[in-house]
């Protein structure tokens, strides 16, 4: 394949560039390397920042997975743990590296992994940097219906994963019908998103109430967000809905890019704009979904992680695989700090999660809201 480096604006010409026309989108400068084959068949542009900071949260992310595995109330090496994933280990080592620790781990890798690219699509669909699962409402819709399935069935672990899945696609065909003719954009969408939100909060506590008071507790201690007492069964859930959907969001990240620019644009540049809205919005709600049943709804992963990435990386797409390494980086380290500075203490993570996010909120809003005025 052969290179070639793309400026960002010919120097060439000393008139300056006229205004955007009203009602176009904004022209997006577009910078990098594009590698194409040599017939031109086959291109993709690099650009050198958003793989720097790809190879630097990979790095950050294989250190928090070996401190993980190493550290704890029973501390191993790393030959110690590399033994017991080969099936070498001594059975202490073994139990609690792959019983243990490793189930935790995946989950928790994956969930970060799922809702960050989750939030990523709603974000970059929307326009608007509140648009993710845990603020329009879909969370909370997959919450509801793996709670009926907890409480009223006694469902299964692929029964709760069923129902999360089922809840989360009604909560956003509710959303949707509310949006007809205003289209996903804007903070309508927003302030739609959380009155949805906010009925469906009320549905759980209501279903809290007409469980038994064994169910409550658990019910209750789902709905924090938790990683404690993750099997196998979890980390499996999970891992398969991330190796199905993340290639399709992966895939459908090129025309994600187009919509962005506009609906016109991107329907001139032969991108079907309802049929990749709605397959795109079908992928982030089956992962925030599965993310949710795994472990409860664990918030504003989906919100900061797509946003650290796009500012860490300066892309002018979407940036899925960078949000969704941002997002198991976050969730595992929030993991790891919670299980080693408040042992023994059993802190869900998502308190840890809610506490950072909550800050990360207040400077959001705080940041839009000047945003506007100027």
């Amino acid at each position: 394949m052969s290179a070639v480096r793309e400026s960002e604006a010919s120097t060439s010409d000393p008139r300056p560039t006229p205004p955007p026309a009203k009602g176009r989108a904004t022209p997006r400068v577009v910078t990098g390397t594009v590698l194409r084959t040599r017939k031109g068949g086959l291109s993709l542009r690099v650009q050198g920042r958003a793989v720097a900071v790809t190879a630097v949260l990979g790095a950050v992310l294989v250190l928090v997975m070996g401190t993980t595995l190493t550290t704890g109330d029973f501390e191993l090496s790393v030959g110690e743990v590399l033994q017991a994933l080969f099936g070498n280990g001594s059975g202490a080592a073994d139990f609690i590296v792959n019983t243990l620790r490793m189930p935790r781990l995946l989950t928790a890798l994956c969930v970060g992994a799922a809702l960050a690219v989750s939030g990523a699509i709603l974000q970059s669909l929307t326009g608007n940097a509140l648009g993710s699962p845990d603020i329009i409402g879909f969370t909370n819709g997959s919450a509801t219906g793996a709670l009926i399935v907890i409480v009223v069935l006694n469902g299964s672990m692929t029964q709760i994963a069923l129902g999360a899945l089922v809840g989360g696609l009604a909560t956003a065909a509710a959303v949707s019908l509310l949006m007809v003719g205003r289209g996903l954009q804007g903070f309508r969408l927003v302030v739609v998103g959380i009155g949805v939100s906010a009925l469906l909060l009320a549905a759980n506590s209501y279903l809290i109430t007409r469980a038994s008071w064994a169910e409550a507790l658990e019910a209750q201690a789902w709905l924090v967000g938790s990683l404690g007492n993750r099997l196998s069964i979890h980390a499996n859930t999970i891992g398969l809905a991330v190796v199905v959907l993340l290639p399709l969001a992966f895939f459908l990240a090129r025309r994600l890019s187009m919509v962005e620019m506009g609906d016109g644009i991107a329907t001139a540049l032969g991108v079907n704009v309802t049929r990749t809205r709605a397959a795109l919005l079908v992928i982030s709600v089956a992962l925030a979904a599965f993310a949710t049943a795994v472990t409860g709804p664990i918030v504003f992963i989906a919100l900061a992680a797509p946003q650290l990435a796009r500012r860490l990386t300066r892309s002018s797409g979407p940036a899925l695989l960078p949000s969704a390494l941002m997002g198991a980086v976050l969730l595992a380290l929030s993991d790891l700090v919670v299980q080693r500075l408040f042992a023994p203490a059993l802190l869900p993570v998502g308190t840890a999660t809610g506490i950072i996010g909550g800050l990360y909120l207040i400077w959001l809003l705080i940041t839009e809201s000047r945003k506007s005025r100027a």
